[in-house]
């Protein structure tokens, strides 16, 4: 399978310092909300796919629950592994591949951990490996952006100062995918990165869980868990179980 821009990118310290100012209280805020909406066992395992460093999971551990962290980037696993304990562990691993450790209760996807592919059918081929990893009626769990209002609001250009790096940030609409060019100075030397995340719609993403074998159950805006509206919500969060 071909790794593009979120090889490089995710496993740059420079990735970590752009985005060093999220909202740590937001998170777990969501994840209580979340746990109490599941109504998961104590105990219950949990898979976080594509994890990053592993806060999502280190709450989760911290609240009861086996789980187990996976990512593209060697760097935020090893980061992660250092909060590595009983019943709580993570790996290098690529969300279109099959995982081959057993069925998880649930497996969350969070943070807008998806749409990063070039094909629809390597996004298809995702969500089949996740309903791979459930029992039946086990829990996805999709944490994603609303693509509709991203795009209605978005900030074309834009200069972001973050310690001793200045990012010149440029956004734009491409063959279905929202970009972000990235460039900045640092160490003395110039860097060049780029996102690309598919602006998947409610409908879109409808389409994709009922072809993977995912009924969705319910659609959130909010980490509040509030009702989604296409226009107004700034989260589109998803939640489905495997049939």
């Amino acid at each position: 399978m071909s790794t593009t821009w979120f090889a490089d990118w995710f496993d740059s310290a420079y990735y970590h310092l752009l985005y060093n100012n999220r909202n740590e209280a937001e998170a777990q805020e969501f994840m209580r909300n979340l746990l109490a909406h599941l109504n998961l066992d104590k105990g219950s395992r949990l898979l976080d796919l594509a994890c990053g460093k592993g806060r999502h999971s280190i709450y989760l551990h911290s609240q009861g629950y086996e789980v187990l962290g996976v990512d593209l980037a060697p760097e935020s696993i090893a980061a992660a592994n250092e909060q590595a304990q009983q019943g709580l562990s993570f790996a290098v691993h690529d969300m279109r591949a099959p995982l081959n450790m057993g069925q998880f209760d649930a497996v969350l996807n969070l943070f807008t951990s998806f749409g990063y592919f070039e094909s629809e059918e390597e996004h298809l081929q995702t969500l089949k490996e996740v309903r791979n990893m459930l029992p039946k009626e086990g829990f996805f769990v999709m944490d994603f952006m609303n693509a509709h209002k991203v795009i209605q609001n978005l900030v074309l250009a834009e200069e972001k100062q973050v310690e001793d790096v200045l990012f010149h940030l440029r956004r734009y609409v491409e063959n279905g995918y929202i970009v972000k060019d990235i460039r900045f100075e640092a160490e003395g030397q110039n860097f060049n990165f780029q996102e690309r995340v598919r602006g998947f719609l409610l409908a879109d993403l409808q389409a994709l869980f009922a072809q993977a074998g995912l009924e969705i159950l319910d659609q959130f805006g909010n980490y509040q868990l509030d009702p989604f509206s296409e226009e107004s919500s700034n989260r589109l969060i998803l939640i489905a179980k495997a049939c």
